[in-house]
């Protein structure tokens, strides 16, 4: 036998062994290694500036953290601690309200108010109000597991930040390719990751404040509203409505019309298609144009469906995951059919040598 043979037997073997070893940390390094590739770009920049690799990784960590961890627990907390102290004779006479708002419908509507009144019939107010009791301490109890992962991930991100240059030299002179297209395999994903990345958080951020401000004004929580329309902003199509529909019901059926349909339009108007539809593009292309090393042009439908595919499958963090498969994916075909086509060349070289 080979050396080289022995050799890989023996590393697949101690990859398995390791891969056991470190299983329970596996998805928190792995979202840390995307975070990792994508915000590279910034670390470089902030690298150059401040001259120092340690600062810059700390100073990354500290923001990621402060993007994902700090919004994402206050949340669970806020939200743990509303539905602990749910008012359940006031969450009753709501569901009357609407019931009797359903019943006033005019007859003009009658399709309507028969599908909605066939809704109602299916609802239980008694537990609605009890799984709403259950979900606040089901927040309570994994909140602390969600904090758990996010420290392993900001602990992973920041050692992958720091020592990035001599794991991907390293991981680079593994691979049994050119290094001119390690360097292209490499680049080309990290490039999609961080517009993808990049555009998703500041549109996330932008929609939220949008969101969270503007109610502000209707003695709402700004601040948590705004945080979870943002997390809400990143499931694709119908993220927004999930949170503004339920809003506007309920200011409809306490006797605000007036602010339900304010509500309502300015969630279409400056949100659905201002935000969403002409700034998010724009934010893209900027991003594209002006952090990313080499512009490269994103499918958005295909990354709608990873998008999509990610948070079904891995969650939260298949915001990440999804779009950074797919993308690494769709490199390895290219660079498949570059060698393929290099393969080819020099079959037929090969023959005309022979003829």
């Amino acid at each position: 036998m080979k050396p080289i043979y022995f050799l890989i037997f023996i590393a697949a073997i101690t990859i398995f062994f390791i891969v056991e070893l470190f299983s329970p940390f596996l998805k928190a390094i792995f979202v840390a290694l995307l975070l990792a590739v994508a915000t590279n770009s910034l670390t470089i920049f902030l690298e150059n500036r401040l001259k120092s690799r340690t600062i810059s990784s700390i100073i990354m960590t500290i923001t990621l953290g402060a993007i994902f961890f700090i919004p994402v627990m206050y949340c669970i907390f806020s939200l743990a601690n509303f539905f602990n102290h749910v008012d359940q004779q006031a969450l009753i006479k709501g569901f009357d309200n609407i019931k009797f708002w359903v019943e006033n419908i005019s007859d003009d509507f009658l399709f309507l108010k028969e599908q909605l009144n066939q809704i109602l019939a299916k609802v239980n107010a008694g537990e609605v109000v009890q799984k709403m009791l259950s979900l606040g301490a089901y927040l309570g109890k994994n909140s602390a597991t969600f904090m758990i992962d996010m420290v392993m991930i900001l602990i992973f991100f920041f050692f992958f930040t720091l020592y990035s240059n001599g794991l991907s030299t390293y991981v680079k002179e593994l691979l049994p390719i050119k290094n001119d297209d390690s360097i292209t395999l490499f680049y080309e994903s990290s490039n999609v990751m961080t517009v993808v990345l990049y555009s998703v958080l500041v549109t996330a951020i932008f929609e939220g404040f949008l969101f969270g401000f503007f109610l502000t004004f209707y003695k709402y929580d700004g601040l948590l509203l705004g945080v979870l329309y943002g997390f809400a902003s990143l499931v694709p199509v119908i993220g927004g409505v999930i949170m503004w529909v339920p809003i506007v019901i309920y200011e409809g059926t306490t006797g605000s019309i007036t602010n339900a349909i304010v509500i309502a339009i300015y969630s279409i108007l400056m949100i659905s298609i201002f935000a969403d539809t002409f700034a998010k593009p724009v934010i893209i292309k900027y991003i594209n144009q002006k952090i990313v090393k080499t512009p490269t042009k994103v499918n958005e439908i295909l990354i709608f469906f990873a998008i999509v595919a990610g948070l079904s499958t891995f969650g939260f963090w298949g915001m990440i995951i999804g779009p950074a498969m797919v993308t690494f994916f769709i490199s390895i075909m290219h660079l498949l059919k570059t060698y393929t086509e290099d393969y080819k060349e020099d079959i037929s070289y090969y023959k005309k040598d022979i003829s």
